[in-house]
Protein backbone atom coordinates (compact mmCIF):
# COMPACT_ATOMS: atom_id res chain seq x y z
CA UNK A 1 0.00 0.00 0.00
CA UNK A 2 2.90 2.37 0.73
CA UNK A 3 4.05 2.01 -2.87
CA UNK A 4 0.86 3.75 -4.02
CA UNK A 5 1.54 6.68 -1.69
CA UNK A 6 5.10 6.94 -2.98
CA UNK A 7 3.79 6.76 -6.56
CA UNK A 8 1.42 9.67 -5.83
CA UNK A 9 4.29 11.64 -4.29
CA UNK A 10 6.44 10.84 -7.34
CA UNK A 11 3.72 12.02 -9.75
CA UNK A 12 3.09 15.24 -7.81
CA UNK A 13 6.81 16.03 -7.75
CA UNK A 14 7.10 15.25 -11.45
CA UNK A 15 4.18 17.53 -12.33
CA UNK A 16 5.69 20.35 -10.25
CA UNK A 17 9.01 19.89 -12.06
CA UNK A 18 7.31 19.92 -15.47
CA UNK A 19 5.55 23.20 -14.69
CA UNK A 20 8.52 24.95 -13.05
CA UNK A 21 11.46 23.53 -15.05
CA UNK A 22 13.71 24.75 -12.28
CA UNK A 23 15.46 21.51 -11.35
CA UNK A 24 13.98 21.74 -7.88
CA UNK A 25 11.76 18.71 -7.37
CA UNK A 26 13.21 16.19 -9.82
CA UNK A 27 15.77 15.07 -7.22
CA UNK A 28 12.99 14.24 -4.76
CA UNK A 29 11.05 12.44 -7.49
CA UNK A 30 14.10 10.19 -7.96
CA UNK A 31 14.10 9.59 -4.19
CA UNK A 32 10.42 8.65 -4.41
CA UNK A 33 11.25 6.04 -7.08
CA UNK A 34 13.78 4.50 -4.69
CA UNK A 35 11.11 4.46 -1.98
CA UNK A 36 8.64 2.79 -4.37
CA UNK A 37 11.17 0.05 -5.07
CA UNK A 38 11.78 -0.40 -1.33
CA UNK A 39 8.03 -0.55 -0.66
CA UNK A 40 7.52 -3.16 -3.38
CA UNK A 41 10.39 -5.17 -1.87
CA UNK A 42 8.59 -5.16 1.49
CA UNK A 43 10.81 -2.73 3.40
CA UNK A 44 9.45 -1.02 6.52
CA UNK A 45 8.09 2.52 6.21
CA UNK A 46 11.04 3.98 8.15
CA UNK A 47 13.45 2.37 5.69
CA UNK A 48 11.45 3.77 2.78
CA UNK A 49 11.54 7.28 4.25
CA UNK A 50 15.26 7.04 5.00
CA UNK A 51 15.93 5.79 1.48
CA UNK A 52 13.82 8.61 0.04
CA UNK A 53 15.78 11.24 1.99
CA UNK A 54 19.18 9.66 1.29
CA UNK A 55 18.66 9.15 -2.47
CA UNK A 56 17.13 12.62 -2.85
CA UNK A 57 20.05 14.23 -1.04
CA UNK A 58 22.71 12.27 -2.93
CA UNK A 59 21.20 12.96 -6.36
CA UNK A 60 20.78 16.63 -5.47
CA UNK A 61 24.35 17.06 -4.28
CA UNK A 62 26.05 14.99 -6.97
CA UNK A 63 24.07 15.78 -10.11
CA UNK A 64 22.50 19.22 -9.73
CA UNK A 65 25.73 21.20 -10.31
CA UNK A 66 26.41 19.20 -13.48
CA UNK A 67 22.84 19.59 -14.71
CA UNK A 68 22.80 23.33 -14.04
CA UNK A 69 26.13 23.73 -15.83
CA UNK A 70 24.99 21.97 -18.99
CA UNK A 71 21.33 22.96 -19.04
CA UNK A 72 22.02 26.62 -18.27
CA UNK A 73 24.48 27.10 -21.15
CA UNK A 74 21.91 28.34 -23.63
CA UNK A 75 20.29 30.84 -21.29
CA UNK A 76 19.74 34.04 -23.21
CA UNK A 77 20.32 37.23 -21.28
CA UNK A 78 17.52 39.74 -21.68
CA UNK A 79 16.82 43.37 -20.88
CA UNK A 80 19.43 44.99 -18.64
CA UNK A 81 21.32 41.73 -18.05
CA UNK A 82 22.54 41.84 -21.63
CA UNK A 83 24.21 45.22 -21.02
CA UNK A 84 26.80 43.78 -18.62
CA UNK A 85 30.11 43.39 -20.46
CA UNK A 86 29.20 45.80 -23.26
CA UNK A 87 30.85 49.14 -23.88
CA UNK A 88 29.32 52.58 -23.53
CA UNK A 89 30.44 56.17 -24.11
CA UNK A 90 30.44 58.61 -21.20
CA UNK A 91 28.24 61.60 -22.08
CA UNK A 92 28.45 63.40 -18.74
CA UNK A 93 31.68 63.03 -16.70
CA UNK A 94 31.86 60.92 -13.56
CA UNK A 95 33.91 62.94 -11.08
CA UNK A 96 34.20 60.61 -8.05
CA UNK A 97 32.43 57.74 -6.29
CA UNK A 98 29.59 60.05 -5.18
CA UNK A 99 29.12 61.79 -8.51
CA UNK A 100 26.86 60.10 -11.00
CA UNK A 101 27.47 60.86 -14.64
CA UNK A 102 25.82 59.56 -17.77
CA UNK A 103 26.73 57.04 -20.43
CA UNK A 104 25.19 56.15 -23.76
CA UNK A 105 24.77 52.50 -24.63
CA UNK A 106 22.79 51.08 -27.53
CA UNK A 107 21.36 54.51 -28.26
CA UNK A 108 20.06 55.12 -24.74
CA UNK A 109 21.37 57.43 -22.03
CA UNK A 110 21.81 55.85 -18.60
CA UNK A 111 22.99 57.21 -15.27
CA UNK A 112 26.52 55.95 -14.75
CA UNK A 113 28.76 55.48 -11.73
CA UNK A 114 32.40 54.46 -11.61
CA UNK A 115 33.05 51.04 -10.08
CA UNK A 116 36.27 52.18 -8.42
CA UNK A 117 35.37 55.82 -7.71
CA UNK A 118 37.88 57.18 -10.22
CA UNK A 119 37.12 60.07 -12.53
CA UNK A 120 35.97 59.22 -16.04
CA UNK A 121 35.90 62.02 -18.58
CA UNK A 122 33.22 62.76 -21.14
CA UNK A 123 33.80 60.85 -24.37
CA UNK A 124 35.73 57.99 -22.77
CA UNK A 125 34.78 54.41 -23.56
CA UNK A 126 33.70 52.38 -20.54
CA UNK A 127 32.72 48.78 -19.90
CA UNK A 128 29.50 47.99 -18.03
CA UNK A 129 30.34 45.89 -14.98
CA UNK A 130 26.90 45.82 -13.38
CA UNK A 131 23.45 47.35 -13.65
CA UNK A 132 22.13 48.63 -10.34
CA UNK A 133 18.55 49.85 -10.71
CA UNK A 134 18.70 52.64 -13.30
CA UNK A 135 22.49 53.10 -13.02
CA UNK A 136 25.26 51.50 -15.00
CA UNK A 137 28.27 50.64 -12.87
CA UNK A 138 31.19 51.13 -15.25
CA UNK A 139 34.94 50.90 -15.48
CA UNK A 140 37.34 52.46 -17.95
CA UNK A 141 37.94 50.32 -21.02
CA UNK A 142 41.52 49.59 -21.87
Amino acid sequence: MEAIYWLIIFLVLLVIEIFTLGLTTIWFAIGAVAAIIAALAGAEVIVQVMLFVFVSFITLVLTRPIAVKYLGKNTLKTNVDELVGKTAVVTKPIIDENNIGEAKIEGEIWLAKSVDGKMIKEGEIVKVVEVNGVKLIVEKSI
